[in-house]
């Protein structure tokens, strides 16, 4: 039997960041990430139980930074003093949304998998999970302005969820199309200009 290694568990991860990369995870075929990382199939269960435990070993450490860092800012905002929020809305997002481009373009390959690759696994619907955090939290939002005397028009929660799920899936363009860093923050500060532009003609401002 095999001595485990960390040097053998890399070399397993590093081939099934490859085939995942090419063919998704359901199209991977974990005998062949066995074969290119040069182990056996009893081997590689000395270091993994499962296809999708691998892709996790992958992947989980980008989804906990990338779902972290927008928890953060979504609750920063939120403690903040009711009657400061108007001023400080978009600061702490802005903050986050260059944060994670920087971590994208430098975790591009994992990010993708997640992104892009995973269908099939429990990060299947990791950007939706972001969208729905997002319209909970634009909805409270618009509680406070309400609370705080603004004249803020009642916004299905539907009509949320599909501006949301524009701006994240076009944050994460940076992702699909490989966008290099400088055009990639470029690209996504104009996306959030638009969008900020857009959240206040519906919120009558």
């Amino acid at each position: 039997m095999e001595e485990r290694s960390p040097d053998t568990r890399e070399r397993i991860k590093q081939a099934a960041l490859e085939e995942f990369s090419e063919k998704g995870f359901l199209g991977a075929s974990l005998r062949q990430i066995v074969k290119n990382a040069g182990v056996t199939t009893g081997a590689f269960y000395g270091y993994f139980s499962s296809k999708e435990a691998l892709f996790a070993s992958i992947v989980e450490p980008h989804a906990a930074a990338l779902m972290g860092r927008f928890m953060e800012a979504q609750t920063t905002f939120a403690e903040l003093p009711e009657e400061e929020q108007p001023t400080r809305m978009g600061v702490e997002s802005g903050d986050c949304v260059n944060w994670m481009v920087g971590y994208i373009c430098e975790n591009r390959e994992p990010v993708k998998l997640l992104l892009c690759r995973a269908e099939g696994t429990a990060y299947e619907h990791f950007v939706h999970g972001m969208v729905e955090v997002e319209v909970e939290y634009t909805l409270r939002y618009m509680e406070v302005l309400r609370r705080l005397g603004r004249d803020v028009p009642v916004l299905s929660e539907s009509l949320c969820h599909i501006i949301a799920s524009g701006m994240f899936n076009g944050i994460f363009e940076v992702v699909i199309h490989d966008m290099p860093y400088e055009q990639a923050k470029r690209d996504v500060e104009k996306l959030r200009s638009f969008y900020t532009a857009g959240w206040m003609k519906l919120m009558g401002e």
